[in-house]
């Protein structure tokens, strides 16, 4: 099983290490494996509104509260989306999560990216520029700062316990903590090992942000090799009899992250519960795999509805010609 280790946050809250994550997951099949996990020993969810699944873990959560867990031993945390990043904007989204998710209160809101877009377009979670096919509308007036002035006051909601970001880099928390003097609690990114990010994993130490990993085995996206399948994983896999998958949660893990691997099956739920322990020689294996070749997977100029604006600076965005608006 798990080891059952929790992270201390800046709040004195404490977050398990390892959770389960719902991005990507169809629909129909977030109840069910929520609910799974939960009995299996799961105790922190990670959700979002723009995953457009959360109805499903509130029907999960529904079901194990209280017969199974008690609310206050669950973590759950969701995240704001880009078209509520106005202020008047940000408790309405917040107050139709807890609807969805049946519940009073989250135990940690995240802005989910530095980006915003235009509420009220009635254009679904990415309304498309009718000037510019495939490409989504952005909004440039409406700052991180005032976005996150926002999120600051829901603390005295009770609706939220902690608030942090995603996808934020050490410019933009920087920018929203120097113009508020509060610090996000959590930072939750993109993080395995061809994702290194150092700088950020030394200034988030410094800051006392805590980092939670998303996508901790990478993904395919843009139909990229996953990996999984990288060799030196599965040479790593075979010698602790452990899973691909279980290896790279040890990676995230004993890079002091808390990990939210995501899958909809039972079984791969289990097994990326059952933690195995990473010996100094092949964490160092796993990590020179990202000195050799860094890629991250989520870059908005690269799939999907298209973003034009450069968030982390990435080869990939080199083509986008807006930067984020911190203040």
């Amino acid at each position: 099983m798990s080891f059952g280790k929790t992270l201390t946050l800046s709040t004195g809250a404490k977050i398990p290490q390892i959770g389960l994550g719902t991005w990507l997951s169809k629909p129909n099949e977030v109840e069910r494996a929520v609910e799974h996990a939960i009995r299996v020993g799961y105790r922190h969810i990670d959700c979002a509104y723009v995953y457009d699944n959360q109805d499903e873990v509130g029907r999960a959560l529904k079901k194990v509260i209280p017969s199974v867990v008690k609310r206050e031993e669950l973590f759950i945390t969701s995240k704001l989306w880009n078209t509520s990043h106005r202020p008047d904007q940000v408790e309405k989204e917040l107050d139709e999560t807890l609807k969805q998710l049946q519940l009073d209160y989250l135990d940690l809101y995240l802005v989910h990216w530095p980006v915003a877009f235009p509420p009220g377009l009635n254009k679904g979670f990415e309304p498309e520029d009718p000037n510019r096919p495939g490409w989504v509308i952005l909004d440039t007036e409406t700052s991180l700062v005032d976005t996150w002035k926002a999120v600051i006051a829901l603390l005295n909601t009770g609706k939220v316990k902690a608030i942090g970001v995603s996808n934020f880099t050490i410019d933009h928390i920087k920018g929203i903590a120097e113009a508020t003097g509060v610090w996000p609690a959590v930072n939750q990114i993109e993080a395995h090992p061809l994702l290194l990010q150092d700088d950020l994993v030394q200034f988030s130490k410094e800051h006392n942000i805590h980092l939670t990993a998303y996508s901790p085995l990478g993904n395919n996206m843009a139909g990229e090799k996953r990996l999984t399948e990288y060799p030196e994983v599965i040479e790593i896999a075979k010698k602790l009899n452990a899973t691909p998958a279980q290896v790279l949660i040890a990676w995230g893990v004993k890079r002091g992250y808390s990990v939210i691997p995501k899958s909809v099956t039972p079984e791969r739920i289990e097994s990326n519960f059952k933690q195995v322990e990473l010996s100094d020689e092949d964490f160092e294996k796993l990590t020179e795999l990202g000195r050799k070749h860094p890629r991250r997977y989520n870059v908005k100029t690269t799939y999907g509805i298209l973003w034009d604006i450069n968030i982390f600076n990435d080869p990939a965005e080199q083509v986008a010609t807006n930067k984020v608006k911190i203040a």
